[in-house]
C-alpha cells in the first residue's frame, strides 16, 4: 500500500491526471465502492481529499459507507468522467481510520474539503492505494482507450 505522495513520486504522469480528473469539477469528486456485509459491492458518490500527501475521505460515522469501511477497508475509487471524453481515473486500495481530532493533519485536510464538516459526525479515513489505472480516449466512444496502470508493489 501507499500514501497519495508515494504514488505520485513514483508515477507523476499518473497521478497529475488522475487530481486533473477527481478536481475537474471544482470540488473534488468520485465514486466509493466499499463491501456490504453480504459482500456486495456498495456504491456512493463522494469527495475525496488530496492533502498532506494523502487521499482522505471524510464517511458519515453511522452511514453504511462507513460501517462498511470500518468492517472490511477495502476500497475503490472511481473519478466523475469528463463531459467531453471518456477519460476514466480508478484507484483500488484500503481505507485506515483515523481520529480527525488526533490526526496532525486533520486540520489541512478540513481546510482541503469543500463542504462543511459536521460537529463530530463524521470518521476520516486515509485511502491507502494499492493499484491505479487511467484510461485516456481522443474522443466520446473511442475504443479500445489507452491504459496506464500502476501498482504499489511494482514501486
Amino acid at each position: 500500500m501507499a500514501t497519495w505522495a508515494e504514488f505520485e513520486s513514483s508515477a507523476p504522469g499518473l497521478a497529475t491526471k488522475g487530481r486533473s480528473l477527481l478536481y475537474q469539477y471544482g470540488p473534488p469528486l468520485g465514486y466509493l465502492a466499499t463491501v456490504r456485509p453480504d459482500g456486495g459491492p456498495r456504491v456512493h458518490p463522494f469527495c475525496p481529499i488530496l492533502a498532506e500527501g494523502g487521499l482522505w475521505a471524510f464517511v458519515l460515522r453511522h452511514s453504511p459507507k462507513g460501517a462498511d469501511l470500518r468492517r472490511d477497508p477495502r476500497f475503490a475509487l472511481h473519478a466523475f468522467s469528463p463531459a467531453d471524453v471518456d477519460d476514466e481515473f480508478f484507484v483500488r486500495g484500503r481505507a485506515e481510520p483515523t481520529d480527525p481530532t488526533e490526526a496532525l493533519s486533520a486540520a489541512i485536510v478540513v481546510a482541503a474539503l469543500p463542504a462543511t464538516v459536521g460537529a463530530g459526525e463524521e470518521q476520516l479515513f486515509q485511502l491507502h492505494i494499492d493499484r491505479v489505472m487511467v484510461a485516456t480516449y481522443t474522443h466520446r466512444g473511442q475504443w479500445p482507450p489507452s491504459y496506464e496502470k500502476w501498482s504499489a508493489s511494482d514501486k
